[in-house]
């Protein structure tokens, strides 16, 4: 397995619960800019236990214009909605308020937790 995909996991894995990030805030903080199609491609290779024996919450991320990028009314689309809703995570058609539930990591998380 590629080195960039287990950064873009542990990077994945700090998403708060409630809160969501962009497939390109996740390439920037994983030290990978310009990267976010590798994002959305890693998250399909997550192992069904997790990485590092914590699972990784892939339906946090969206696209960069707050939608839910899989087709609206397929399967995944559905899965994905729903968990956000479990997380009160407000998704009116595939939409989410950026403004309202974009994960901003603070300073500590940014110097001490984030490894890039």
């Amino acid at each position: 397995m590629k080195e960039s995909y287990f950064k873009i996991w542990r990077t994945v894995q700090m998403i708060p619960a409630g809160k969501v990030a962009s497939y390109g805030q996740i390439a920037d903080l994983a030290g990978l800019p310009g990267r976010a199609r590798l994002v959305g491609k890693s998250l399909g290779f997550v192992p069904k236990e997790g990485y590092q024996g914590q699972p990784v919450p892939w339906f946090r991320v969206i696209n960069s214009a707050g939608k839910i990028s899989f087709p609206a009314g397929s399967d995944a689309f559905e899965r994905q909605k729903q968990q956000l809703q479990d997380e009160q995570v407000v998704v009116i058609g595939a939409r989410i308020k950026l403004k309202e539930f974009q994960w901003q990591p603070d300073l500590a998380e940014l110097l001490f937790r984030l490894e890039y």
